[in-house]
């Protein structure tokens, strides 16, 4: 199992390939860690140009379906939009190690990969 470094065109085409499927996400952001749950329906990014301070990203992934966070509180959240958003930056690292995806920023790690029933 090697992790092997994509394009962003690389990684926006493996991961279409996943599009119907029941994904987890995991994020690390710092001292926050979260899980998702999602069905996802389709990919898409967005691209902002107005941006009120550096933290907001110009551009970000969406992975867009229904799901549920698990946060530290005791019971799984509906998200609050029909998608999952990812920020990226010119930096960020893709990595795909034929099971699971990583997105590497200066914010933190994200985790995408198959669900498996629990």
């Amino acid at each position: 199992m090697s992790h092997e470094y994509l394009s962003v065109e690389e990684f926006n085409e493996l991961l279409h390939k996943w599009s119907g499927e029941k994904i987890k996400i995991s994020k690390q952001e710092l001292d926050d860690h979260d899980e998702t749950l999602m069905e996802l329906n389709s990919i898409s990014y967005s691209r902002n140009t107005r941006r009120m301070d550096e933290y907001e990203p110009m551009h970000a992934l969406q992975l867009n379906g229904a799901g549920k966070i698990q946060t530290e509180a005791a019971d799984p959240q509906t998200l609050p939009s029909a998608f999952y958003e990812i920020p990226l930056e010119d930096t960020t690292l893709y990595q795909f190690d034929d099971s699971r995806f990583s997105l590497i920023t200066d914010r933190g790690i994200y985790t995408i990969e198959l669900a498996t029933d629990r």
